[in-house]
């Protein structure tokens, strides 16, 4: 007997949701690199397995033979197409706007499958870092995707002029003018985990006892701090460079405008050693360091305290695995009533 057309869309549906769900860390990877916000990389997500499952469920829609290929394409475009309302927040946005902070595994505790691809092996290192993202915000949308597909995911060129619908040439010109970009204002050079989890627990401990002395020696003498707050907390409404203009408002600030009871956990912030400061049961700050490779002196201090950007920073890997799991389930029932207008445009 032949499944009816009820049980061929909940088969169907079942399928769907599996290979969703088994590439959903990947995408996540590249959409949040392209867009260094966990809010908006979680919308774009909803977007994109929205338009997978309404695919699936057509019974006489082709087998697609790489899912993870058409994932991953939904993906980019969805975030490109995303790009302009961010675009537009950022115009008003008070203060320097910085990516929002990922909680992420330290290195020596991620697993990897045996069976594993090397891009969804390489979602937490120096390529989703506080600071590369910095940089990524300074090229152009087409740019950014480029390089987050072919620099940190591997994908060739011609695959990514499949994903953008671009000529391979373009996306080769794209490439070279992003790399060029990034290398001018980002050295390759990775911090050893342990010099800089370290440096920054012996950071903290200068900053909160207010010894002016031991931050000047941490500073290096361009050392330029980064503060978002987003109008919402209080913040340098510019970056603040120099190290003894850094150092006095470090001690200023501990001195005179935090809680009194602070709880500071050192966690992996963008896959850094980083400070994660809580006032109770809420978070307070996250602090992330860049440190010079020749002496390893603080070079640059990015600290969010933007609320709005701190929700998720109590949730580590596995319990946001299951929150993702949670949504995915709930996207497949919202996929039975809604249909974004600009999936369709995503799924040609």
């Amino acid at each position: 007997m032949s499944d009816t057309p009820a049980q061929h869309a909940a088969t169907a549906g079942d399928r769907a949701t599996e290979v969703f769900v088994g590439h959903r860390e990947l995408l996540f990877s590249v959409v949040y690199n392209m867009l260094g916000s966990v809010s908006d990389t979680e919308d774009v997500l909803q977007e994109t397995w929205l338009s997978w499952a309404r695919r699936s469920r057509q019974p006489l829609a082709e087998e697609i033979d790489n899912p993870r290929a058409y994932l991953v394409r939904i993906a980019v475009n969805q975030a490109l197409a995303r790009q302009a309302s961010i675009s537009r927040r950022r115009e008003t946005y008070i203060g320097p706007w910085l990516p929002e902070p990922l909680i992420t595994q330290a290195p020596e505790v991620r697993e990897t499958p045996q069976n594993a691809d090397v891009a969804d092996s390489a979602l937490r290192n120096e390529s989703v870092s506080m600071a590369l993202l910095v940089v990524l915000e300074t090229l152009t949308p087409l740019e950014r995707a480029v390089f987050v597909l072919h620099e940190v995911f591997g994908y060739a060129h011609t695959e990514i002029a499949e994903i953008l619908g671009r000529s391979a040439s373009a996306v080769r010109q794209l490439a070279h003018r992003a790399r060029e970009h990034v290398q001018a204002r980002r050295p390759r050079y990775q911090a050893d985990p342990r010099v800089q989890q370290q440096a920054t627990e012996r950071f903290i401990a200068a900053a909160l006892g207010g010894d002016l002395t031991a931050l000047m020696d941490l500073l290096a003498p361009e050392v330029t701090m980064w503060t978002d707050g987003g109008g919402k907390a209080r913040s340098a409404l510019r970056p603040v460079t120099g190290r003894e203009k850094v150092a006095r408002l470090l001690t200023g600030y501990a001195g005179n405008r935090l809680p009194e009871s602070l709880d500071i956990r050192y966690r992996h912030v963008n896959g850094d050693p980083s400070a994660v400061v809580f006032s109770g049961d809420s978070p307070y700050a996250v602090m992330v360091m860049d440190l010079d490779e020749k002496n390893d002196q603080v070079t640059d201090i990015y600290l969010v305290t933007n609320p709005d950007k701190l929700s998720g920073v109590r949730l580590d890997d596995d319990q946001r695995q299951a929150a993702a799991g949670e949504s995915s389930a709930e996207g497949a029932e919202a996929a039975e009533d809604a249909e974004p207008e600009h999936d369709r445009a995503a799924d040609r």
